[in-house]
């Protein structure tokens, strides 16, 4: 479900939406110095992720979306675990939740609109690896 293959793959490891070998960022989505800074170009299949200028500006769409869906997890997840809060310490819980997943957050966020646009080629991904077989 979650293998080389599958956009749930890409989208959750950050990794190429084409070949699903080479990183999306240039950086993990915490090191704040590259706060969720996308390479020019994947490392492996040389696929250029900005289709053209502002292209990740999309991505705020998405993470609205992907917002919502943490925020009303953590209420669940308060209503699983029989938690009594009151309005209060559930928003601040919300909220704290959010500011603390925010870098992954947007993060995963383009590598969705990335996964939009872009589609896996198995073939790449094979040859890829038939190319690092035989140079190691």
């Amino acid at each position: 479900m979650i293998g080389k293959g599958s956009k749930a793959y890409s989208i959750l490891l950050l990794k190429c939406p084409r070949c699903h070998q080479g990183d999306f960022l240039e950086a993990h989505p915490y090191k704040l110095k590259n706060f969720n800074k996308v390479k020019e170009r994947c490392p492996q299949c040389h696929l250029k992720y900005s289709i053209e200028p502002s292209f990740y500006y999309g991505s705020m769409y998405v993470s609205y979306g992907v917002g919502i869906a943490v925020a009303v997890a953590v209420y669940v997840l308060t209503l699983i675990l029989g938690l009594k809060m009151g309005p209060l310490p559930l928003f601040i819980a919300i909220v704290a939740t959010l500011v603390i997943a925010m870098p992954y957050i947007a993060a995963i966020s383009k590598s969705i609109w990335a996964n939009i646009f872009f589609k896996f080629d198995g073939a790449i991904a094979r040859k890829e690896k038939q190319d690092h077989d035989s140079r190691t």
